[in-house]
């Protein structure tokens, strides 16, 4: 299935994305707007280039478990998202994401500008990676039960 993951953010939205096969999250870049709107329409435009079969949101909820404004925000770009498009979408717990983004870019040293251009990708990645381990765990646990 084609998975289009994104990291949504008032001016940076990353976006990432796996093909049919579903073994790796590819970053597809990062999406400069400050017009929600606008925002929203280039995000569609992505939905439509790749073909998604499977939208998930991340989904910043609080490290215990409330949500605030940024994780409302996700989960109303869900909804639409779904409801304009026809695909499906699924928020994701990114708790972390932002965090490990930062951890890999110090390893690679990536600094200043170009950082913040990529970490949002980054970010889109690591959130894709997380929900494709997820579903692979779960077709296991499912065939075993069989």
């Amino acid at each position: 299935m084609k998975i289009l993951a994104i990291d949504y953010g008032d001016s940076r939205t990353g976006l990432s994305y796996c093909d049919r096969s579903e073994s790796i999250a590819a970053p597809l870049g990062t999406l400069f707007e400050k017009s929600p709107e606008k925002r929203f329409i280039k995000i569609k435009e992505k939905i439509s280039e790749i073909g998604a079969e499977l939208i998930v949101v991340g989904h910043p909820v609080n490290m215990d478990g409330s949500k605030g404004p940024r994780a409302k925000l996700c989960e109303e770009l869900a909804k639409r998202l779904e409801a304009e498009t026809g695909v499906p979408t699924v928020l994701w717990d990114e708790r972390v994401t932002t965090v490990q983004a930062i951890g890999i870019l110090n390893e690679t040293n990536v600094r200043g500008k170009k950082r913040k251009d990529v970490i949002d990708t980054v970010a889109a990645t690591l959130i894709l990676e997380g929900y494709l381990d997820y579903r692979r765990k779960k077709a296991e646990r499912e065939s075993q039960d069989e």
